[in-house]
């Protein structure tokens, strides 16, 4: 189906190819050229033609115009005949040019402010040079984002490679400065490289050879050296255009005042060369021309007869039985590494350092030590050499105690450290005048720490035939690619020199360039990884440049060792008489960082001379995008909700979606799915045999190792197909639910269900995650943070120990996790235009049309998006075809047509009264968790309980230490669970990691099996049970619970699972909350737990919207002790039923703030809604003082007040009381009778005026109002009650319209009949103090032993009246 027109102004090679890949992606192209030929080859591709500049530009959805010069600007744009007359305002106008910046922005701004253009980027294209891009289309692009938004679909479709700068246009020129700046220093470099190589008598493909896979090693050292050694470089221009572009470059530094040192002597050294050139005449080759400068005869060097280095490696012994034992000084850390990699291989090593601690490790390791190079040296048939510098060298070999007076006769030394061919050639000759026959071989190393270890280091050595056979077995254990070098000893260390040279300038010129594009506003992490695709990369730029992006100089390499390694390069083009102008500048930047005190940090550093002088800041951000303006750019949703059709296909399909989930937390988006813990045949067979439309089988292979993991989803697919053959008519669809933010076992798991189930006709790569904020546009997924969207490949997850990656295109990163098996080339793709403009056919048409075993990414951005795919893909398997899908949550839910519900809280379950504490466990350790649990213990730590678990103690430490760790959180746990306190059992957050991913997995497997044995331990069942991490809740389920299938009820949170255990674990019907490591921002995991941590009482209110709703009413308690308060909590609890303690003045002045203390925790501790209330506030000051206590509600009394002054005093303490969320009840009328010794006479009582009440209600605010109809406080006389049912149905008519509701005091003593009616006329609270009381008091006349009898007794006497007054109000059962 056709994607829309773009339109071409302008032709050349390069956008014949953008044209061929816009129409195979489906795009309608026209384009206007004058040149014939380029427009027949145009007509071929399948184009049209148009007749004009206007004509290309109509009906066009983007408008791409060569602009080769800026004075074709007015001509094709703003003249008469341009193509601004037939643009739309919103299309897309793509300025492909690498004019200056300048006058591209100048452009923009007339294009956007003059002619109301909406959307305008640039665009810089070039061919990618990388191993893993080469030769394929790059586009280097930039604008505003809401312009690089729209544009970057149709710019995605005719690349390989898109990057996108967000910001001013010129990005593409700016890269392509930068680039010519490093292509510029290193094509000079590489000439004085092979001059001093030649001057030193090393022959120059020898030195090609060697170094083109080394540390010193370039894009243009590789690419430029064979024909210039070749003598093909024949035209002239070639450096008259080096010459002028560097000097554009140069005119820009210098307009914006930034120094360009390197750059601007390389420009110096071609400026002469090209004025050279003209003097010898347009025939000269270039490296002729350079000969004549630089005074040394490269081109003869190279005609010399040539010999292979590695040949003359492999002749020599691999295996002698004349070394038996090897003195080893210097165990720093490349030392360190060969010394006990010679230890591996077998040899006897004694080995020395100054530094004492690294003998200790190296005895640990197996070796033997000396105390001094004299004692290492003793008995020795090799004495290896691997100190810093020529002076320490010296030291240890001449020195005190010195190693070679105790070197026996006819042993050999390796000196393998960093120095001057003229010491070695000095230190030869010395060694001869010992005359003990001591042999010296020159074998300088190459490699870093990791290969020095492992015995894959880059040896150059050279010596005489009988030193290198002496020393044979020794250089070969220790490399992995061994040279020899004719020459004798000194060549050996020429070639690093050589090697150090390029490498010192290449980390220099990396800083100058990355410095400079900082200065141009580049984006700096972008414009690495344009530039290692480009002619502009080195070994040592692709190594260090993340260094110096990330602004991490941890030493890896100390920047005094290039201090160091030039100064020898310095020392020997002087003796050897040969210029090198480039060399030197990068010896003194080196210089000027060690002078600042930069010296012992990462080489990388030298960047920060550059940071200084200039004011910059290479480290590079990652870059973000709007996602309001990147989701209001793309086209309006498909119009009809496809969820009903997918219900029905679902239906006529009848295959069964097994999601095999990698993690628990695949089960973010659905409910009422049943997930299951084993895949035996059985377990399957009884699942098919239920006929779902989707279940879940937990495979938790995201913690295993990639050939575990690969065995186990085999397994499983070999038992799904025995269970489906077993149960008629069943057929299943593979879903491989994956992380949605790209890491897991892939494609190990896809590649083993193929194994099994077959080939099928597509992969689908499906990403997206609404929840997650997980976002797949133009192909490229974004994680969302906040209003921002960051390619996945820039976030911490992408930096995973075990599954890192560093693509964020989709297509792309199925190359990378593939390892080029899959090339992004031929990975197809569903956009988001072919969801929003075709819909499900287009769907189903463009998954039919694929070839058989393909991989297709699919683009979403929100859930109607995933519908739409979902049910074209239901269209197309109904047609026959099969997938297997590896995607994240949403596409399940919309596969199976699941219609999202709200998240579920605890009272929904009716699991928020009961006592034990809640349990948390947090293993993740992803960076977010590690802020989400600093949230949760700054909002909720004074309510939690917290266990730390040392993951350095139970990963790294003896298994006494782990046991002793284990036993205690296990009981601290216990304890605190039991006592109804929710429990924080976390790992410490500091993340510790192996030497690889397998090493990094063995820790976490360590951890997790830790949080395993703890759970499993604690015996007391928790209230709820949240698990933060997918290992991590996986392992609990299985292992430490014990649960063999599990219903998925919901969410907790969007994108937070919640599963009720099924009954065979170890705590059936628990709800578990799995919250992945990835979703929520810092304040998720709070919030969860805020909901279902232990939530205390209810408020009152609360308490009586629900009795109103349920048509009975609450009993409010006055209580005076804690028998009382026990007995009312034990009565709710036995009953079901909620209560009100209630606290009467009189006994506050009585038991105090501890009284209202104990109400408080025995109604936070009851496992029924239990609430405390104040009665009868007839003191402004009481209850000013009572509003700072934990009360739920109070009732302000002033009925002894005429009605205005009631309403005034009623009005202010309510609102005082309502910012403090307290419910607040109010008398109006006077009840006569006793209470606590507070009497109202007869004639001082007055019913409630229903008149008055409509004021007092709308005056004052209340939430309850207490009505006077007859009822009395104390005991009715003999005649019985005599209420007022009539006036309070009136009041009840009223306070329903008002929302209030209505409270009766005095309820002691009356009959059932008239509770009833009470209630059926609105009365929500009835107060009860007088039976209770007499309950308590009857009691203390019975004769008990001692005082513990007296409490029982008095509990259980009251807990019966409070029973049967549940039971009467009708609240007996309704507590939820």
């Amino acid at each position: 189906m056709a994607q829309g027109a773009v339109g071409f102004v302008g032709l050349d090679e390069i956008t014949l190819d953008l044209a061929a890949s816009l129409l195979h992606s489906g795009y309608a192209v026209q384009a206007f050229e004058t040149s014939s030929p380029l427009m027949d080859e145009f007509s071929k591709l399948g184009g049209r033609r148009s007749s004009n500049l206007m004509e290309t530009g109509k009906g066009v959805r983007a408008l791409v115009i060569l602009i080769s010069h800026a004075d074709q600007i007015n001509d094709i744009i703003f003249s008469q005949e341009g193509i601004l007359k037939e643009l739309q305002k919103d299309t897309v106008i793509v300025l492909h040019s690498t004019i200056s910046p300048a006058h591209i922005q100048k452009l923009e701004k007339s294009l956007t402010e003059d002619y109301q253009m909406d959307f305008v980027v640039d665009m810089y294209v070039l061919k990618a040079v990388s191993e893993v891009l080469n030769g394929k289309v790059m586009i280097v692009s930039s604008g505003r984002s809401d312009s690089t938004s729209r544009a970057q679909p149709i710019l995605s479709a005719m690349c390989e490679k898109l990057f996108m700068f967000e910001g001013e246009l010129g990005a593409g020129s700016k890269c392509k400065m930068v680039i010519e700046l490093l292509e510029g220093i290193h094509f000079v470099a590489s000439l004085e490289a092979m001059s001093l190589g030649a001057q030193a008598g090393i022959h120059p493909l020898i030195i090609y050879d060697i170094i083109s896979n080394a540390a010193g090693s370039s894009w243009v050292f590789k690419n430029y050296l064979p024909q210039l050694l070749a003598g093909n470089q024949t035209k002239h221009h070639f450096l008259n255009t080096f010459v002028r572009n560097l000097g554009t470059v140069l005119d820009m530094a210098k307009s914006l005042i930034f120094p360009l040192p390197l750059l601007a002597v390389a420009h110096q050294q071609l400026l002469a060369g090209s004025s050279h050139e003209l003097k010898y005449g347009e025939d000269a080759t270039l490296l002729k021309v350079w000969e004549k400068f630089s005074g040394v005869n490269v081109i003869d060097a190279a005609n010399e007869k040539a010999y292979d280095p590695q040949e003359l490696a492999r002749k020599l012994p691999t295996n002698s039985d004349t070394v038996k034992r090897i003195g080893f000084i210097g165990l720093g850390a490349m030392g360190f590494g060969m010394a006990t990699h010679l230890l591996k291989s077998k040899f006897s090593v004694v080995g020395y350092d100054v530094y004492k601690p690294t003998l200790s490790r190296f005895a640990n390791e197996g070796g033997l030590i000396g105390n001094s190079p004299a004692e290492v040296s003793k008995d020795v048939d090799v004495l290896v050499v691997m100190v810093t510098n020529e002076s320490q060298a010296e030291s240890v070999l001449y020195g005190d105690h010195s190693a070679v007076g105790a070197l026996p006769n006819g042993a050999s030394i390796i000196l393998s450290s960093t120095v001057s061919p003229a010491f070695i050639s000095q230190l030869e000759r010395r060694l001869q005048n010992e005359k003990k026959n001591l042999k010296l071989v020159d074998a300088p190393v190459s490699g870093g720490v990791k290969r020095a270890a492992d015995g894959t280091l880059t040896i150059m050595a050279s010596g005489t035939d009988e030193a290198l056979e002496h020393g044979g077995s020794v250089l070969s254990a220790l490399s992995e690619k061994l040279y020899v070098i004719k020459g004798g000893c000194g060549a050996g260390s020429g070639v690093k020199m050589i090697n150090q040279l390029l490498a010192g300038v290449h980390i220099a010129s990396a800083a100058e360039a990355m410095a400079f594009g900082a200065r141009l506003g580049l984006h700096t992490r972008l414009l690495f990884d344009v530039i290692t695709h480009s002619a502009g990369t080195s070994w040592m730029f692709e190594n260090r440049a993340p260094h110096m992006v990330d602004n991490d100089y941890t030493p890896l390499s100390a920047l005094d060792i290039f201090v160091k390694d030039l100064g020898i390069v310095s020392r020997e083009c002087s003796s050897r008489r040969v210029p090198l102008f480039v060399s030197s500048v990068a010896h003194q930047l080196f210089l000027s960082g060690s002078a600042a005190g930069w010296g012992r940090i990462d080489d990388s550093a030298v960047v920060k001379v550059y940071e200084t002088l200039t004011g910059v800041k290479v480290e590079g951000k990652s870059q973000f995008i709007s996602k309001e303006s990147v989701l209001k750019s793309l086209p309006c949703e498909w119009p009809e909700d496809p969820i009903e059709d997918i219900l029905k296909l679902t239906l006529k399909n009848l295959k069964t979606l097994v999601v095999l989930d990698d993690d628990p937390t695949g089960t973010q988006t659905v409910h009422d799915v049943e997930v299951l813990t084993e895949w035996s045949v059985e377990s399957l067979v009884d699942q098919f045999n239920r006929r779902p439309k989707c279940f879940f089988i937990l495979t938790n292979s995201r913690a295993l190792s990639s050939e575990k993991a690969s065995a186990l989803v085999a397994e499983i697919c070999r038992n799904l197909s025995t269970a489906a053959k077993t149960v008629s008519n069943t057929d299943y669809t593979v879903v491989l639910r994956g992380d949605s933010t790209l890491r897991g076992h892939f494609p190990e798991e896809a590649d083993a269900a193929v194994s099994v189930i077959g080939e099928m006709d597509a992969w689908i790569i499906c990403p997206f995650f609404l929840q997650g904020g997980r976002y797949t546009i133009g192909d490229i997924h974004y994680v969302a943070d906040s209003d921002r969207l960051i390619p996945a490949g820039e976030t911490e997850f992408a930096k995973d120990a075990s599954f890192g990656y560093k693509s964020s295109n989709l297509r792309e990163w199925v190359e990378e996790k593939t390892g080029g098996r899959i090339p992004a080339s031929s990975v197809a793709s569903i956009s988001i235009q072919l969801l929003r403009k075709g819909g499900p056919a287009s769907v189903c048409e463009n998954l039919c049309s694929l070839k058989k075993g393909s991989t297709c990414v699919v683009n979403a951005a929100t859930e109607r998006d995933m519908a739409v795919f979902a049910a074209g893909m239901i269209q197309a398997e109904l047609k026959g075809k099969k997938f297997l899908c590896r995607t994240a949550a949403s596409f399940v839910s919309a596969r199976v047509g699941i219609i999202s519900k709200a998240p579920i809280s605890p009272r929904d379950l009716g699991t928020y009264r009961e006592r034990n504490g809640g349990l948390i466990v947090v293993g993740s350790y992803v960076p977010k968790t590690t802020k989400q649990v600093e949230e949760l213990l700054l909002h909720c730590g004074h309510v939690l309980k917290h266990i730390e678990i040392s993951v350095d103690k139970i990963a790294m430490k003896s298994l006494e230490e782990r046991e002793e760790v284990i036993t205690q959180a296990a009981e601290m746990a216990d304890v605190f669970l039991k006592s109804g306190k929710d429990t924080l059992l976390m790992t410490s957050r500091q993340l510790i990691t192996g030497k690889d991913a397998s090493e990094s997995l063995a820790i976490n497997s360590k951890v997790s099996s830790a949080l395993v044995e703890i759970v499993r331990r604690i015996t007391t069942k928790p209230r709820y049970i949240l698990a933060k991490g997918g290992i991590t809740s996986s392992d609990l389920a299985t292992k430490a619970l014990e649960a063999k299938r599990a219903k998925i009820l919901g969410q907790a949170l969007a994108g937070v699972p919640l599963w009720e255990l099924g009954p065979e674990s170890r705590h059936p019907g628990v709800p578990y909350i799995v919250f992945p490591g990835n979703v929520g921002d810092s304040k998720a995991v709070a919030e969860v737990v805020k909901n279902w941590i232990h939530p205390g009482r209810l408020s009152t209110k609360e308490l009586l919207l629900n009795a109103e709703r349920g048509g009975y009413a609450i009993g409010a308690f006055n209580v005076y002790n804690l028998e009382g308060i026990e007995a009312v909590v034990a009565a709710a609890e036995e009953e079901r039923s909620s209560a009100i303690l209630q606290i009467h003045p009189s006994a506050l002045k009585q038991g105090g703030i501890p009284l209202v203390a104990c109400c408080i925790s025995a109604a936070e501790q009851a496992s029924v809604p239990i609430t405390v209330h104040f009665d009868h506030g007839d003191s402004k000051q009481q209850l000013l003082e009572m509003l700072e206590l934990d009360f739920d509600s109070v009732m302000i009394d002033g009925s002894h007040l005429a009605f205005k002054e009631n309403i005034v005093y009623t009005k202010h303490i309510a609102a005082l009381a309502h910012s403090k969320k307290l419910m607040v009840e109010a008398e109006l009328g006077r009840l006569s009778g006793t209470e606590d010794d507070l009497t109202v006479q007869d004639y001082e009582a007055k019913l409630t005026d229903v008149n008055q009440a409509e004021e007092f209600i709308d005056t004052t605010g209340i939430d309850a109002l207490a009505v006077c109809i007859g009822n009395v406080h104390g005991k009715y006389p003999a005649s019985g009650p005599n209420l007022r049912l009539d006036l309070l149905k009136e009041l009840y008519k009223l306070s329903s319209r008002k929302g209030v509701h209505l409270v009766l005091h005095g309820a002691s003593g009356l009959p059932k009949d008239i509770i009833e009616e009470c209630i059926k006329c609105g009365v929500r609270k009835f107060n009860v103090n007088t039976e209770v009381r007499k309950a308590y008091m009857e009691s203390l006349a019975n004769s008990q032993k001692d005082l513990i009898g007296v409490m029982k007794s008095a509990k259980e006497a009251m807990k019966a009246v409070v029973a049967e007054k549940m039971r009467l109000f009708g609240s007996a059962g309704k507590a939820c």
